[in-house]
Formats: structure tokens, sequence, C-alpha cells
């Protein structure tokens, strides 16, 4: 299953949250998962990237492309990550599907006040929703295993 979830969504939102349950059942069903959250790879692996829109939007690129390395060999990969700008998100996306990776962008939705809440640390930034996400997971109003099963379904039910 060549396969790459993008949890996209403010920072706070539950991207990591939601990547981590579904990870964590993806093993007990015996799936090779990794997922590459943006508060691990960033320091690790791209700390030479600040924060302007560039050096966000090759933070996206560079992602996808880990990711791609992964799926290609039949990793199902969660990347949880802000990705803010569109544009990067859906060039990943492209990227990823010429290559013959199924790419399911996954929208965590919350509200900015909640965000806030849940990460004081919350840098306020731009940030451009998905118009066409395969999912939207409102955290807010929506149960963790509502979340969870949500995606899950939608990576086993794409036929």
């Amino acid at each position: 299953m060549d396969i790459v979830v993008w949890f996209t969504g403010m920072s706070g939102a539950g991207k990591t949250t939601i990547a981590r349950a579904l990870e964590a059942d993806l093993i007990a069903a015996g799936r090779a998962v990794e997922v590459l959250d943006g508060d691990q790879i960033r320091p690790n692996l791209f700390p030479d990237l600040g924060f302007s829109k560039q050096d966000r939007d090759e933070n996206v690129r560079r992602a996808g492309y880990l990711a791609y390395l992964l799926a290609k060999h039949g990793v199902i990969v969660l990347v949880a990550l802000i990705s803010p700008y569109r544009e990067a998100r859906n060039c990943v996306r492209k990227d990823l599907e010429k290559k013959g990776i199924r790419f399911l962008e996954v929208y965590v939705n919350a509200p900015e006040e909640i965000c806030v809440a849940r990460d004081p640390r919350y840098p306020k930034q731009p940030y451009e929703p998905p118009l066409n996400a395969e999912i939207e997971c409102r955290t807010a109003s929506e149960d963790l295993e509502i979340s969870k099963k949500r995606v899950w379904d939608a990576v086993f039910d794409h036929h």
C-alpha cells in the first residue's frame, strides 16, 4: 500500500495526536507505518530552515520527498505538519501522485482559540486551509476515536 496521509492544520489542532493514535492501530494490525512529525523532523533533519514562506515551503517539499522514500517501500506514512501554504501541499500531492503514491489530505481543523489553549507557544502565522481535503477532522467537537476511524476508513476504502 503506497500511501501518504498528510495531516495539515494549525499548531495545536491535533495533527500529531490523531497520527500517533492511528499509528498504534496500524502497528497492531501488522502494518509498516512511520509518523513524520514536524516538531521532530524539522530540528533533526532540516535545522537550516527558518519560518519564512520560502523556508516553510521547502520544509514541506523535503518532508514530501522523505515521505515518498518510505511510501515507495510500502510503509504507510503519516505526515503531521502544519504546512501552512496550500500551493506547497498541492505540489507534494502532484509529485507523489505522479510517482504512483496515493496522497490523502486530512485537514485537522480547530478554532484558533482552541489551538492557542492547547499549544501555549502557538505561533501567530498565516494558514491556508485545504479547499478539497479528503477528510476534515474537527477536533474541538469530534472525539479522537471518531477522527481516527474516519482516517482509517479512508486509508483502507479507496476502491
